[in-house]
């Protein structure tokens, strides 16, 4: 295995890719803030200290780049081409499952900081630690952004105790990564 912390880099692609879907919602876009932020991680590998997490490393990378694009955008429609729209209109199923349509209205309800959070912690695996470091945030603060989109998920979807919690980290991961949330 090679010292050289850019070998590391590749690993982290799909879960860099899943990330800035989650936030931007728009695969040309996300494909194009994951470049952005290989490029960026690439020009100051340097500043990269061995032996610490490099994925909350890039995903620090990558979470500044979209909000400095958000910045530099202002205030446009996110759903320009109406896809997100088109996918309201599906009727959910009459066997009282949770649909992923349904969880798909809830989730883009959640603010972008409680939205950010639950991937990170629970779809992505993060520890508090390293969600709040990827945020630039205390520990507390990351807890109370999970705690509140889990409890806000789980009253837009009208989920009840532990089903909420475990409901809410399977259909925000099958949302991330694109599929179905797994059965129970």
């Amino acid at each position: 295995m090679s010292d050289d912390p850019r070998d590391e880099i590749v690993e982290h692609l799909p879960a860099l890719r899943a990330f800035a879907l989650s936030l931007t919602r728009n695969g040309a876009v996300a494909d194009d803030m994951v470049q952005d932020t290989l490029v960026k991680a690439w020009s100051k590998i340097n500043t990269f200290e061995k032996g610490t997490n490099m994925r909350a490393w890039l995903f620090t990378i990558l979470r500044n780049t979209y909000y400095s694009n958000r910045r530099k955008a202002g205030r446009e429609v996110s759903d320009a081409e109406g896809i997100f729209t088109e996918s309201l209109s599906e009727k959910p199923a009459h066997d009282g499952r949770l649909q992923m349509a349904d969880f798909r209205r809830a989730f883009v309800k959640l603010t972008d900081e409680q939205r950010e959070a639950l991937i990170l912690v629970g779809a992505q695996g993060f520890s508090y630690e390293d969600a709040a470091e990827t945020c630039g945030v205390a520990v507390g603060t990351i807890k109370s952004r999970v705690n509140r989109a889990r409890a806000r998920l789980s009253e837009l979807l009208h989920l009840e105790g532990e089903e909420g919690l475990e409901m809410t980290d399977q259909a925000t991961m099958a949302v991330v990564s694109g599929g179905r949330p797994a059965a129970r």
